[in-house]
This record gives structure tokens, sequence and C-alpha cells, in this order.
């Protein structure tokens, strides 16, 4: 016959059993306590949650589409690629990023407090912002055609501002209600403003008494009353951003070999970009042929030319 184990005679068992109340109690104490922290740590989980929720309806009422129709938020890839594009336009990383963020922060300002909307997706608009005054135009004339709400010139003035110019703007537009662009159709706005003068005049006044005292000539830059009447000076900056069709972009270049001084800077909007094939291709036809324009690069669907 097989002697019983010592663990499983009864004597040993009840000799054991205090120790195995004493290290259940132990053991569900250790349960009990853990549960409770899984549950404090679940609470604090989940409060951090609903604020950060809070913080992105934030971010998103500031930022998102809801309010102008598109969205203003940054991501890393799109701004890596318009630092790397504007340290090659102007030679100098360190600035390009600095003036991408300023420009960046004042379109948000803009925005936030003007009527409408600047044209343009947030990279672009933050590369021409940065891009000009890094270029340093020979003056501080400054001609814009086609702006839509006036914000981008606003802007424009504030960056001349903040690098120590004194901008004075000349702005060219026919204020159509709507924003025209040959082969589109003519429909509001998305930001719901329409597109006049007083808009405009709202906006520049966002600016101080630069943007105050802008000329707006009201009519189409092919115009020659519209032309004569704004032709009195050579500009630094041209900004060509009006009819994107070829013949369109041509006009505007060949009127602007006219006007642009010396050493001018002229930014054509929408360069490269597949909806508006006809900016390229004029880009691409004037520089062909004589002209006193010469290719400095682009950024963001922007290209810059340099008259010399």
């Amino acid at each position: 016959m097989k002697r019983r184990s010592l663990l499983t005679s009864s004597a040993s068992r009840r000799l054991l059993r205090p120790v195995a109340d004493l290290v259940d109690q132990r053991i569900d104490r250790r349960l009990r306590s853990a549960a409770a922290d899984n549950s404090a740590q679940l609470e604090r989980l989940r409060e951090a949650v609903e604020r950060a929720g809070g913080h992105q309806l934030a971010v998103d009422m500031l930022l998102g589409p809801g309010g102008r129709g598109l969205s203003r938020t940054v991501y890393k890839g799109p701004l890596e690629r318009l630092h790397t594009e504007l340290t090659e336009l102007v030679g100098d990383r360190e600035s390009a990023v600095r003036g991408v963020a300023t420009a960046y922060r004042l379109l948000i300002a803009l925005e936030s407090l003007g009527v409408g909307r600047i044209a343009g997706g947030t990279m672009n608009i933050c590369g021409k912002l940065a891009a000009i005054p890094l270029l340093d135009p020979p003056n501080d004339e400054i001609l814009e055609i086609g702006t839509l709400y006036g914000m981008f010139s606003a802007g424009l003035v504030r960056m001349m501002e903040r690098d120590g110019r004194s901008p004075g703007v000349t702005i060219v537009d026919p204020f159509a209600g709507v924003q025209l662009q040959p082969g589109t159709d003519r429909r509001p706005d998305p930001t719901g403003a329409p597109v006049d003068e007083h808009a405009v005049r709202t906006n520049l006044a966002l600016a101080g008494p630069a943007g105050a005292a802008a000329r707006v000539q009201r009519g189409f830059s092919e115009d020659p009353d519209t032309r004569a009447a704004v032709s009195d000076r050579a500009y630094g900056v041209i900004v060509i951003d009006g009819d994107h069709s070829l013949a369109g972009v041509l006009a505007d270049l060949q009127w602007a070999e006219e006007i642009a001084a010396p050493g001018a800077v002229v930014v054509l909007d929408d360069f490269g970009d597949a909806r508006w094939p006809g900016v390229k291709d004029a880009v691409d036809k004037h520089l062909a042929r004589e002209t006193r324009f010469t290719y400095l690069g682009k950024a963001a669907h922007s290209a810059f030319l340099r008259a010399t």
C-alpha cells in the first residue's frame, strides 16, 4: 500500500489552511487594488481623450474648411517640400523656413479677421508671401493683377513691412461679384462673400496705412484704359493671377515687360498646376522669345521671374 503524500493528508490540509487563506486574502487585495488602479487609469485616459477631442475641435474651427471652404491645416510632407523649393529659390534655408512660418501666421490672422479668403492652397500662399521679400525687389511698388478679395495684397504689405520696406499697392480686377476664369462656371465663392471692391477695401485696411492707401483700378488687365490708368510707374513686384488662359497670361506677361522696373520680381500663380495648363504654357512660350525676363524658379505652383 502506497504511503499518502504529506500535502494531501487531512492533517496537512488543516495545518496549511490558515496559510492558504492568508495567501488568498493577499491575492484578493492585490486584485482589488489592480482593478482600482485600472479604473483610475481608464478614467484618466477617458479625460485625456475628451481634452484631446476638445483641442482638435478648436483647431478644426480655426483651420478647417467650415468658414472658408478649404482647410488651412499644415502637413509635414508639403511643408518640407515648400522649405526645399524656397531654399533653392532664395538660397537661404533658415530665411525660407522663418518666412514660411511668418506667412502662415499672417494667413490665419487675415482670414480670421477679413472678408472672404486668400485664393490658393496654404503652401502656395505661404510660398509667395515668403519668397517675394526674400528675392529683394528693386523698389516697393507692387502691382497685383487679379486679387479676388484683396487679402493677398494685404498680406504682402505686412511681409514687406516686416522686411523694413514701405510698399505701395496697385490692384487691377474686374470685381464682377464672383471669381471670373475662362472655361469655368460663374458661381459664388465658397466663403459666401461677394467679390467686390468693398470687400477688397475692407481687407486692405487690415494692413494699416499702406493698405488703406492702395490704388484699386476696376477693369480687365487687357483693356487699354485700365492699363493706361496704372502704367504711370515702374513696378518692383508684379503678381499675375488673373486670366489663366494661354492668351490671357501671355497678354499680362507682355504688359509686365513694359512696366517692370529693372530687377523686378514677377510672380505667376498656378504655374504647373494641372488644372490651369495655360499658365505654364504661356510662361514657356514667353521665355522662348526675346524677353527681359529670366526664370528664377518655382515654389508650390508659383513661378518667379526676374526682369533684367
